[in-house]
């Protein structure tokens, strides 16, 4: 079956004729004669190509066809004239967002405007794909950010991601290294590439070996079938290994040989492969001192680490802990479909004050825990857990009281308006998008933070 196609037309011959040439060209078809059953079928069935009588009107008396590209964005719609003499009506949709038949109709056209209209759909179907491959690789994990360390990274990724060399991210787990490796490749010429990743630690090594480079028929745990590997995989991409460090040394060899010619050769082949591949790392480790040791190739870090991008801990950018707070409490709203108003200043401030051993990602899997036993409609100390709820040690008190406070949300709240009027040169529509608030919330907190223009 080619799609479905919907005829409306208020002549029951137009109807069968198109039905009949439709059916021969491989569409499930159904009819209407009027706005009221076509709506009736539209409710019940999406439909690829929806033909349509331009004189038809719509149940307020506007244009049918108009009404139908309106609410049904996603079908392509093929208007009818309405005889030899053109109406008012099929001038108009001669000029619309739609293709439009004459009448007497013949096959021969009704043949191109399907295949126009398929067109259309395939080129749809892989702009949405890359648009979700985009929104894959930097927008499900954005890096929210106000603190001026966190703000100097992303200017620096910004800055190396439009250059073919390798990256080190270094920093401890959970910081969100991932998240950074993800960020360059989005704001890189290869963003519309894939994006693969590989942990290197835990991984036996005829496995690891066998996960990145790939392996021929008859070897390894693939048995009879070939593998191509991860390298294959993000061809045209970006690659990032996880805790590089953990690779063995033949393994560290292969990964330089592959770096050095561009090429890999699966386990058991004869023949190498070419790839064009972005390779990124990451590591909790001090690789230099490794080197020292002797534990790992020196000439191998120089490639890998020709950029080198140090994401600090969250205990060192308290301010960002309230955003980070607000966007996962968010995300885990909209993900358990939960209605939540907020979560309490008094947790805020135990959140600020805690000093996040497992970094954004032990943050993020307390709010959803937290979002998941609120019991009302704020998330209060008593849904967090023991280790969070507790009173800061003291050395942490005096931190605790600059930034876990209702003020400290607040202040950070207009700098970010401030910032966010600045980089749109005062236009508040842009500026409540930049902040993803709305227009209306915009001009009651520019009010109530006493920011001027």
């Amino acid at each position: 079956m080619r799609g479905r196609a919907l005829v409306v037309d208020s002549d029951p011959g137009v109807q069968e004729t198109l039905e009949l040439w439709l059916s021969g060209l491989g569409y499930e078809t159904a009819r209407a004669g009027d706005a009221e059953q076509a709506h009736a079928h539209l409710a019940r069935t999406p439909f690829d190509v929806i033909f349509c009588d331009a004189a038809l009107a719509a149940e307020d008396g506007s244009g049918l066809c108009a009404e139908l590209v309106r609410r049904f964005p996603e079908s392509t719609l093929i208007a009818l004239s309405s005889g030899p003499v053109e109406s008012e009506a099929a001038r108009h949709a001669r000029s619309g967002p739609y293709d439009l038949l004459d009448r007497p109709l013949e096959r021969s056209a009704l043949e191109y405007a399907l295949a126009r209209a398929e067109d259309r759909q395939a080129l749809r179907r892989k702009v949405g794909l890359l648009e979700r491959e985009i929104r894959r690789a930097a927008g499900e994990s954005p890096i929210v950010a106000a603190s001026s360390p966190m703000i100097e990274l992303l200017e620096a990724t910004e800055r190396i991601a439009g250059y073919r060399v390798g990256v080190l991210i270094c920093g401890e787990r959970g910081s969100g290294r991932e998240v950074l490796a993800r960020a360059v490749h989005a704001q890189s010429p290869r963003r519309g590439g894939p994006f693969v990743s590989a942990m290197c630690a835990g991984v036996p090594e005829p496995r690891l070996h066998a996960t990145l480079f790939g392996h021929a028929a008859g070897v390894g745990a693939g048995g009879d079938r070939a593998r191509d590997g991860l390298f294959v995989a993000a061809d045209g991409g970006t690659l990032l290994l996880e805790e590089v460090g953990a690779l063995p040394p033949t393994l560290q060899l292969e990964l330089l040989r592959v770096l050095l010619h561009e090429e890999v050769r699966p386990i058991g082949a004869t023949k190498a492969r070419a790839v064009d591949v972005r390779v990124i790392t990451s590591t909790s480790e001090d690789l230099a001192a490794r080197v020292g040791d002797g534990g790992f190739n020196g000439e191998l870090l120089d490639r890998l680490g020709a950029a080198r991008l140090d994401m600090p801990p969250l205990r060192s950018r308290t301010e960002d802990i309230p955003l980070l707070v607000d966007h996962f409490f968010a995300r885990a709203c909209e993900a358990t479909g939960r209605q939540l108003r907020a979560v309490s200043d008094e947790a805020l401030e135990r959140l600020v004050a805690y000093p996040w051993p497992g970094n954004v990602r032990e943050l993020q899997n307390v709010i959803e825990r937290a979002v998941l036993l609120a019991d009302g409609d704020v998330v209060a100390l008593s849904h967090m857990p023991e280790k969070v709820a507790s009173p800061p040690r003291a050395v942490d008190q005096d931190r605790s009281r600059d930034l876990g406070l209702r003020r400290a949300r607040k202040q950070l709240e207009g700098e970010l308006i401030r910032r966010a009027l600045r980089a749109t040169g005062g236009n508040r529509t842009h500026a409540a998008r930049l902040l993803e608030i709305s227009h209306r919330a915009l001009l009651y907190k520019i009010k109530e933070h006493a920011i001027g223009d």
